[in-house]
């Protein structure tokens, strides 16, 4: 058994179909139905129920296509380590959210650059889940996101747990004083939340956060990035959840509020490959301890 009859049968549970996963693999059907009658001979099973369509696994094949995935998600990750340790010049790619970006994430990043010159530093703009996967496919060596998920493949550290706060457009009538404003306010509200997609998100953390305590705003816009919801809170059309590094914005014609509610925080999440303990990862996670030093910033110190 090689890792392509893994590659094989995994397309062809994920398709339900031998052409579309024929056309995936870019091979002909018929050599892709001899591969996975072979592989059924090998291991002297069924994984696939005969004659149905679409195609449907046995118990046996439900169970080799969920361990096929992660032998393939192995592999995928040993060959993007190897090809990082093998590589002279030295680099690091960022995946983040938007919201990190009025945080301390800039600061992290100009530290760590005055630190590691050496280091080619680079970003890409991702969603929380898009993160996993581009850490998976070897397009980023560490995310920064909020959303709390689990996989196999990925470690994740919970850096801290930020505040949110009420963003709300400046004629709004409670936007006049500075008192903190409660969960319970959003019931005569309409709430924008984002993004829309993919999920889940920061959207469904906000929403969850509000499910817990039975709170149902008087309407929910689903928009898809964060720029958007408050450009539509500052022209009157809601109000928003947001973390309270977003307040790094500094619009004059949105204004922000804390929240009485204890539970009312975010968690800024430090996503690497499982097996990952290249030297930059743990230097960009040192120096983020160090600037949450700097900063005041209560924290678990987690190793790598």
């Amino acid at each position: 058994m090689e890792l392509r009859h893994l590659r094989y049968f995994v397309a062809v549970a994920d398709e339900k179909n031998f052409t579309r996963a024929a056309e995936r693999l870019h091979i002909a059907q018929p050599p892709l139905s001899r591969q996975i009658q072979q592989l059924e001979e090998e291991l002297g099973v069924e994984l696939i129920e005969k004659g149905t369509r679409p195609v449907k696994l046995t118990e046996a094949g439900a169970f080799f296509h969920a361990h096929a995935q992660e032998l393939l998600a192995k592999a995928a990750e040993l060959k993007t380590m190897t090809q990082r340790v093998g590589k002279i010049e030295r680099t690091l790619s960022i995946g983040f959210v938007a919201s990190t970006l009025y945080g301390l994430l800039p600061r992290i990043v100009r530290s760590y650059r005055a630190q590691h010159p050496e280091v080619e530093v680079t970003f890409h703009e991702l969603t929380t889940m898009q993160q996993i996967k581009a850490l998976k496919d070897g397009v980023i060596d560490v995310g920064f996101g909020r959303v709390k998920s689990e996989d196999p493949n990925i470690r994740r550290i919970v850096l801290r747990e930020e505040r949110l706060v009420m963003a709300l457009p400046v004629a709004h009538p409670r936007a006049a004083s500075s008192d903190p404003l409660s969960l319970v306010d959003l019931q005569s509200e309409t709430l924008l939340v984002y993004p829309k997609t993919p999920r889940p998100s920061f959207a469904d953390q906000v929403l969850s956060v509000l499910s817990e305590r039975a709170i149902v705003p008087l309407k929910i816009i689903e928009v898809r990035e964060l720029q958007i919801a408050i450009g539509l809170v500052a022209a009157g059309q809601g109000v928003a959840i947001v973390p309270e590094s977003v307040q790094g914005m500094r619009r004059d014609d949105v204004v922000f509020r804390a929240l009485t509610d204890r539970h009312a925080v975010s968690p800024v999440m430090f996503s690497v490959r499982k097996l990952d303990r290249t030297e930059e990862l743990q230097k960009m996670l040192a120096v983020i301890y160090d600037v949450y030093d700097a900063a005041g910033i209560s924290y678990i110190r987690e190793t790598l």
